[in-house]
């Protein structure tokens, strides 16, 4: 991970924004625009989406309490530097010192879950054309899914389920949306009736999340299994994480 010493406060609040699925439609699709089209500017995302959810992780903050008899040291280190960047304004030392927490402590986050948290991104999702009167309730609920309103596209994807419970695309999208809700039982569980048929359109997508889904849960196993299904390069490059 490269050193991210000087990431600002407003960006890492860009980050947390993008991730929890908060940010403003215009907002996150400029972002998402500037992710496609500056790797260095990708890569550094993806390190601090990795910093932001090990800290969430439960671990990680039992282990937070080890450093509140060192707080009041590194508050005064931190408030000579801001004194050099007077601009960053009141939250600099508070970033300053979450950050070089989650540096000390990131690699405690159990291998499966750094993997995870580097390589999931939901998918880009389809067209939201809603010209056809017959597909309006699936494409309306996509318009939630990548605005990343995932219970909201859940809620209405799931009266759908209920008059076409074998339909391979509106499964697939349920899986990924639970699984960007966190809930990977029930992402696997769709996941892996996608994935019984091998003429499906998004059948290495399909495999690629499933396996995610299981790497979440620690299966490390069945995750590999299901890996070596997909021929898309972020399983490859996954594979070969896990495989070393």
């Amino acid at each position: 991970m490269k050193n991210n010493s000087n990431i600002s406060q407003e960006l890492l609040e860009t980050i947390e924004r993008y991730y929890k699925g908060t940010m403003p439609k215009d907002e996150r699709t400029s972002f998402e625009l500037k992710l496609a089209e500056d790797q260095e500017f990708k890569v550094l995302v993806e390190d601090i989406k990795t910093l932001i959810l090990g800290i969430e992780n439960q671990s990680l903050k039992e282990q937070l309490d080890v450093f509140h008899e060192d707080l009041p040291k590194k508050i005064s280190v931190e408030k000579r530097r801001v004194g050099a960047f007077p601009h960053l304004g009141k939250y600099a030392a508070a970033a300053a010192i979450l950050l070089a927490i989650a540096f000390l402590w990131v690699y405690s986050v159990p291998q499966n879950e750094r993997l995870y948290a580097k390589y999931f991104t939901p998918d880009p999702g389809l067209p939201t054309v809603m010209s056809s009167n017959s597909n309006f309730e699936f494409y309306d609920a996509m318009v939630n899914y990548k605005q990343g309103e995932y219970k909201m596209a859940i809620d209405k994807w799931d009266v759908l389920k209920t008059k076409t419970p074998n339909n391979d695309t509106l499964n697939y999208f349920l899986g990924v949306a639970h699984l960007a809700n966190k809930n990977e039982t029930t992402a696997i569980d769709l996941l892996k009736q996608v994935t019984q048929n091998s003429n499906f359109a998004l059948s290495d997508e399909a495999f690629y999340y499933l396996g995610l889904a299981q790497l979440k849960q620690g299966n490390i196993d069945d995750a590999k299994k299901n890996l070596k299904h997909s021929k898309t390069d972020n399983s490859k490059a996954l594979l070969s994480k896990l495989n070393d």
